[in-house]
């Protein structure tokens, strides 16, 4: 829960079965609204779920679930470790419940939160790559 507290998304719990999740700031933009059309129906055999968030750039999938949210700003050059998955460039950053990937090269960026339970986490990444391509690149990249 850390992970997801520190990043604005807290689950909730009791009446509602929506994930309360924040919409990033730039979620409203052109490129935001067409990665959204491309978010997977389905995450590691997990259907869709409802969110707080009302925008179509955030979207959540099983439980514990794995979320996504379009609209942070791309990042800059980094020695973080950095995965090329299809095509797709991903900063990854381990966390005590899950990872957070975050594309590169990519602006705006797109967050991809997974829980320890579905490790191992970036298998989850190909299911993102439709939705990451939809984006600009800006000229940066792993390699």
């Amino acid at each position: 829960m850390a992970l997801l507290a520190a990043l604005g998304v807290v689950l909730l719990t009791g009446c509602s079965s929506a994930v309360e999740v924040t919409a990033p700031p730039q979620a409203g933009s052109p490129a935001c609204t067409a990665a959204g059309r491309q978010w997977p129906t389905t995450v590691s055999g997990k259907d869709r779920v409802e969110t707080t968030a009302d925008s179509g750039a955030v979207a959540a999938w099983g439980d514990p679930p794995v979320i996504a949210r379009c609209g942070l700003g791309a990042l800059a050059p980094t020695t973080e470790q950095c995965l090329d998955v299809d095509g797709v460039d991903w900063v990854v950053r381990k966390a005590s419940d899950g990872a957070v990937f975050t594309t590169f090269g990519r602006d705006p960026a797109i967050e991809v939160l997974v829980p320890n339970a579905y490790a191992p986490e970036p298998l989850l990444l190909p299911a993102f790559g439709a939705a990451a391509k939809a984006l600009p690149a800006n000229g940066h990249s792993c390699k």
